[in-house]
């Protein structure tokens, strides 16, 4: 247990240093805290035994460590009324009418990564709301060659496939039958048209129709199970953190790259907002996690906030409880 004091100050070197990356010392806050620098020392230096406050190397000042974030969000975090000026910058996206669902939340998301630096995810599939408008086919070399997808909303994704021994009249000829037969499904229903509906002619046109069904196949599949959307990955270019660090900003920038790691963000099942500091988190040990589920009608998932261990957690939170209720109403 701490004292009131000793809570005082912890809450006074975090919010600090969320504010300014900078070393808090003893003499910028002895005022506040209406305490001698002295007192402060031999505080911070109880804070630090705790393993709450760490010393940096460059400088005689204490910083948050993730122990020290931790107990912040638990005990000393004051959820105050959102930020006027980003409720009112959220408000203009959900009162736009024309949007999908999909749309006011990626556009949301977009919203919060401009307004605080940090990186946004949603999981969740929403492929049930677009419709195949088209696919096309780039052909790399002999063997290779991207498909393309567009849907009606204007979501294009590509995928790179290997067909061996295919024609690429042949190539065309599937591509043509699928933009004839199944355009306007929806994204979630065409590996089911291809499977009965162009599975049993491919072969009357194609050769090597089982090798070009398959490739179609997955291509759709993978994009109906994606179910990732990240915006705002070069955010953390601008976080002091990772500037000057270029190993942790490509370590980062890996993970989140990394769908399959990104998936592991929805794992838990509580519907509250929670926050995954550090080590806490699937993600990175150098970022804080902060995410909460949605759900309505037939659509779910999660939305998840990304930055440094110095978040402004307090705000972030706020955002994603405004999101949420948004989203469900």
């Amino acid at each position: 247990m701490l004292t009131d004091r000793q809570n005082k100050l912890l809450k006074l070197i975090v919010e600090k240093y969320i504010k300014n990356p900078v070393p808090v010392g003893s003499k910028s806050i002895s005022k506040t805290m209406k305490c001698s620098s002295a007192t402060i020392r031999n505080e911070m230096g109880i804070l630090e035994d705790k393993g709450l406050l760490e010393k940096t190397h460059t400088s005689s000042g204490r910083v948050p460590s993730e122990a020290g974030y931790r107990y912040y969000v638990d005990n000393l975090m004051e959820l105050k009324k959102m930020n006027a000026d980003d409720m009112l910058k959220l408000q203009i996206v959900f009162k736009n009418q024309q949007l999908a669902l999909s749309d006011v939340i990626t556009k949301s998301l977009q919203v919060i990564s401009d307004m605080t630096n940090y990186t946004t995810v949603v999981l969740g599939s929403t492929s049930h709301e677009n419709l195949l408008k088209q696919i096309e086919v780039v052909p790399i070399d002999e063997e290779s060659m991207i498909v393309i997808i567009v849907t009606d909303r204007g979501h294009v994704e590509h995928k790179n496939i290997t067909l061996k021994n295919v024609a690429l009249d042949d190539v065309k000829k599937t591509v043509n039958l699928i933009n004839n037969l199944i355009s306007g499904t929806p994204i979630d229903e065409v590996s089911s048209k291809l499977e009965f509906e162009i599975k049993p002619i491919i072969g009357k046109y194609v050769k090597q129709h089982e090798q070009l069904y398959n490739a179609f196949y997955h291509v759709f599949s993978d994009f109906t199970n994606q179910e990732v959307n990240v915006v705002g990955r070069g955010k953390m270019l601008e976080q002091p953190e990772f500037s000057s660090n270029i190993e942790a900003v490509k370590n980062v920038f890996n993970k989140l790259e990394d769908k399959e790691l990104l998936k592991k963000v929805e794992e838990d099942a509580d519907n509250n907002i929670k926050v995954y500091i550090g080590n806490e988190n699937h993600i990175d040990s150098d970022v804080t996690v902060i995410k909460t589920k949605f759900k309505r009608g037939k659509q779910e998932g999660t939305i998840a906030i990304i930055g440094p261990k110095r978040m402004e957690y307090e705000r972030v939170v706020n955002m994603l409880e405004y999101l949420k209720k948004n989203i469900e109403r």
